[in-house]
């Protein structure tokens, strides 16, 4: 059980310090408010400890999971009463990410010196994001700062979710196309100079005369071929970082079979998401379009958010650019168009995000199912198809010895 040193007020005015054991940190400031005392300081032992050791190799990531970590305790420490400047300090102490922890120090300063909230999260947007800090913005103008980071470590949980449910859609068919790869090149290099004997005397099969070469090739040149990869691979990801690369993989990705729908609703659920938050939390509707069209994950998307919002600005609804954008379902617009005529636009959405968030999910489990057996087919045919070419010298030559007896 994690052991938290505290710094306190009791009823007679004193100071007192002292450490607790509890499993969680909001376990520990609801044992010392049941004592009668004030927190006025509180963090953990051990990550304290382990933010004086620093990181090896420079600055950490700053994760979803950090910053929903963060954002839960923070909003404890300022529900218990804590001035906000010494709970993010207590907090940088607390935090076993020394990249977040020197970010909340600085801020926690700057605070201090009469810079508000807003900015000094503001300073730091490779750690908070436009979404986070607009939150951060609503909360502390409307006084509701602590519930708007609740909301904020809920956005950010499922936003890790979401993550996961995708990279686990996408890991087992990367998985077995590096392995179908390695057998590959393993099968070119060792075990086709074994069979390329038999293919000394007599007529050699084109298919398999062309796996010797390949083979020969690959053995004798094999620093050429490396470099051909390489090559390849760069010239690819510069590709597709330019301009009309991007835009040419922003229009086929939601378009791909199989993984196409699962991206399609990810976008969806994560757009719906981030706007239901946004909205819940305060921000005008189209400051909060403009925020939740970037964070969607597609670009597509975001255009056609963009175009709403001048539709809106006119006077229009939220529902009717997005449906005659072709990019959202019947179903999400006409949630949306139902939100807004009964006032309950953030409940919809969020059902919305939940529905499709559940069929990512579902449809990530399918997936693994539906792709094996076409995986090993490929396989199957791949390898079973470069035995046969080997094989079929030795067939050859055991027909022409037995034609020549």
């Amino acid at each position: 059980m994690p052991l938290y040193i505290y710094e306190s007020i009791d009823r007679q005015g004193q100071t007192v310090r002292g450490d607790i054991n509890a499993p969680t940190f909001e376990g520990a400031l609801e044992r010392l408010r049941e004592q009668g005392l004030v927190v006025v300081d509180i963090y953990e032992a051990a990550a304290s400890a382990r933010q004086k050791s620093g990181t090896l190799f420079g600055e950490k990531k700053v994760t979803l999971t950090d910053l929903a970590i963060f954002s839960r305790q923070l909003s404890a420490m300022i529900s218990a009463g804590i001035p906000v400047t010494r709970a993010l300090s207590t907090l940088a102490k607390q935090t076993p990410n020394t990249t977040l922890a020197g970010a909340l120090e600085a801020i926690s300063r700057n605070v201090e010196g009469g810079m508000t909230l807003t900015d000094a999260f503001s300073q730091y947007p490779n750690i908070f994001s436009k979404l986070y800090i607009s939150m951060i913005n609503a909360g502390e103008v409307g006084g509701v700062l602590e519930t708007t980071l609740l909301r904020l470590s809920n956005q950010l949980h499922k936003e890790k979710k979401l993550q996961a449910e995708i990279k686990s859609a996408t890991s087992y068919p990367k998985a077995i196309g590096i392995f179908a790869v390695c057998i590959f090149i393993g099968m070119l290099v060792f075990l086709v100079p074994t069979f390329e004997q038999y293919a000394t005397s007599g007529e050699t099969p084109f298919i398999s005369q062309l796996i010797f070469n390949l083979s020969r090739s690959l053995r004798n040149h094999w620093y050429i071929w490396l470099l051909s990869v390489v090559a390849i691979i760069a010239l690819l990801v510069l590709f597709f970082k330019s301009r009309y690369g991007h835009a040419l993989w922003e229009n086929v990705k939601l378009k791909l079979p199989i993984f196409g729908p699962i991206i399609s609703k990810s976008v969806i659920a994560r757009f719906s998401r981030t706007l239901a938050t946004l909205v819940d939390g305060g921000i005008p509707v189209v400051q909060a379009l403009q925020i939740a069209g970037p964070t969607s994950g597609s670009d597509l998307v975001s255009t056609a958010v963009d175009r709403a919002i001048v539709r809106i600005e006119e006077g229009s609804n939220i529902s009717t650019p997005l449906e005659e954008s072709g990019l959202f379902p019947p179903m999400v617009t006409h949630m949306i168009s139902i939100g807004e005529e009964s006032g309950t636009l953030p409940q919809m959405l969020d059902k919305i995000a939940e529905f499709y968030e559940e069929d990512v999910e579902t449809a990530s489990k399918q997936l693994s199912s539906m792709l094996e057996p076409i995986i090993l087919i490929v396989i199957g045919v791949l390898i079973g198809g470069m035995l046969i070419a080997l094989y079929l010298p030795m067939f050859n030559a055991v027909i022409n010895s037995g034609l020549q007896g």
